[in-house]
């Protein structure tokens, strides 16, 4: 975090950085105006740039933000003592949700990355393999220590398991689209966790042992 930015009030720093996040990942980073961040953030573009000497600057720190977020709050998170696959899923589910609630654009954001490493002004190098290792390392949490004996005798528990996470992040990225859109209650959750888990059930009877 840069100094300057750093020592401004935290309800301002989270209004620029959610805001930010928003435009990068919903426009790309050439495409992003800082014009349009500033004025939805409610502040001077002088001011902007005073905290971050370029859009550059800007980008590469909110990835490093958000890679800070992901780590502390999301993979650092997954209970590797859960077995049940699925079980798994559903507490990885809840807590990308908790993530989702805290910052809507963050996840989004940080896919953008993959698409502007190839542009003509990369990512740092540094910031590159954070980013790869990171994903490697929450990929390989995701299939740790999973007990196959739940899945049915003769089936391949590795395919299953990869068709199970495709379904299960296909339900999540449809979702999140509808709820960028709502004011996220309580009772909204609480709906969308009884719907989700009205799907795991279906999961487990087509995958798992009675």
């Amino acid at each position: 975090m840069t100094k300057t930015f750093h020592n401004v009030e935290r309800s301002k720093q989270q209004r620029i950085i959610q805001v930010a996040m928003k435009h990068f990942a919903e426009d790309g980073y050439k495409d992003a105006s800082t014009n349009k961040m500033v004025k939805e953030a409610g502040i001077g573009k002088g001011m902007l740039f005073y905290y971050f000497k370029t859009k550059y600057d800007l980008y590469i720190y909110l990835v490093q933000y958000g890679l800070d977020v992901m780590e502390q709050e999301f993979f650092h998170q997954v209970d590797l003592s859960e077995g049940d696959f699925i079980e798994r899923m559903y507490k990885i589910a809840k807590q990308k949700m908790y993530v989702f609630k805290r910052h809507p654009y963050l996840m989004t954001f940080l896919q953008t990355v993959l698409l502007y490493r190839h542009e003509d002004k990369p990512l740092p190098t540094e910031l590159v393999k954070r980013y790869d290792t990171l994903v490697k390392e929450g990929m390989q949490k995701m299939y740790q220590n999973i007990d196959v004996s739940y899945f049915k005798e003769q089936m391949d528990a590795e395919k299953a398991m990869r068709l199970i996470e495709w379904s299960i992040s296909g339900y999540q990225q449809t979702l999140t689209e509808q709820l960028k859109q709502q004011v996220l209650t309580d009772e909204l959750i609480d709906q969308y966790w009884d719907d989700f888990y009205g799907y795991l059930a279906v999961l487990k009877q087509a995958y798992y042992k009675e």
